[in-house]
């Protein structure tokens, strides 16, 4: 269990380094915010220069949304999945959020800044992005409640592949 956890947050951040790698050649064309900015904040003078990957999908409860992050003053621009405004406004109190794909019952990860992590406690560090999880569960869920019993946990958001 623990080499899969592993296995999972390893893959997460390979995702990322493959995010990174294709525009850090465009990135040198953008111009890097300050340093006093805040790595994920959007650039707003930039434009979408990647395909929405999620746009096969059936979001309901979630949306897609191009940012920027800015590691070590090289910024590079990646697609994820993030909550609605309308369900992240909703009340939530006593668990963690967490993605799951109850086909299988296996577990995605958050990019929290340009950390992966299982579990986040506030609906706007929910954000997925484009990595094996999303791609090989044609329906995953964002669950809120106790990860360790997905059964009991809330679905607070659905993405499903129509194939």
């Amino acid at each position: 269990m623990a080499f899969r956890i592993a296995f999972r947050a390893l893959t997460a951040t390979a995702a990322v380094a493959a995010l990174t790698v294709p525009l850090a050649q465009s990135a040198s064309a953008v111009t890097a915010p300050p340093r006093t900015a805040a790595p994920t904040a959007t650039a707003p003078s930039a434009t979408v220069t990647e395909e929405n990957p999620f746009r096969w999908m059936d979001l309901d409860g979630l949306r897609a949304e191009f940012r920027f992050m800015c590691p070590a003053g090289r910024c590079v621009g990646y697609w994820s999945l993030v909550l609605t405004d309308e369900v992240a406004k909703r009340s939530y109190s006593g668990g963690e959020f967490f993605a799951y794909a109850p086909a299988t019952g296996e577990f995605g990860f958050f990019l929290d800044t340009d950390i992966a992590t299982r579990t986040v406690g506030n609906p706007g560090q929910v954000r997925l992005i484009d990595s094996d999880f999303t791609r090989s569960h044609p329906r995953f869920e964002v669950r809120y409640g106790n990860p360790d019993r997905p059964g009991k946990a809330r679905v607070v958001a659905t993405a499903t592949t129509w194939m």
